[in-house]
């Protein structure tokens, strides 16, 4: 079992920025993706970022690139996700996944974050 604590969420006026965190404990077997979906009122979880267990390779969505940024720090067991220039469109609960390799599906992420909320005013 891994459990994830998601944190760094809030309100933020657009143009502004956040940084989350997804703390990772417990078992896991071997390498890994982590990733951040997210779910607006009313829409289905969508796909934001995932990055490689090195790190050294990272996946966006369109919607996001150039604007937010997915890192890890293994030590820490821990991914962030730095959100600069928001819009309200990016207002939505975000959560913190992991999954045994790269997919965009949040149907291949075996465990799951509680989310944080991002709400950002126009």
């Amino acid at each position: 079992q891994v459990q994830l604590v998601e944190s760094g969420g809030g309100l933020v006026q657009a143009g502004g920025s956040l940084r989350l965190s997804c703390a990772a404990s417990g078992r896991s077997r071997g390498s890994y993706m982590m990733a951040w979906f997210r779910q607006a009122p009313g829409k289905e979880r969508e796909f934001v970022a995932a990055v490689s267990w090195s790190g050294g390779y990272t996946y966006y969505t369109d919607s996001v690139k150039g604007r937010f940024t997915i890192s890890r720090d293994n030590a820490k067991n821990t991914v962030y996700l730095q959100m600069n220039s928001l819009k309200p469109e990016d207002t939505a609960v975000y959560y913190c996944a992991v999954a045994a390799r790269a997919s965009t599906s949040s149907g291949q992420y075996d465990y799951w974050g509680q989310g944080t909320q991002v709400t950002v005013s126009s």
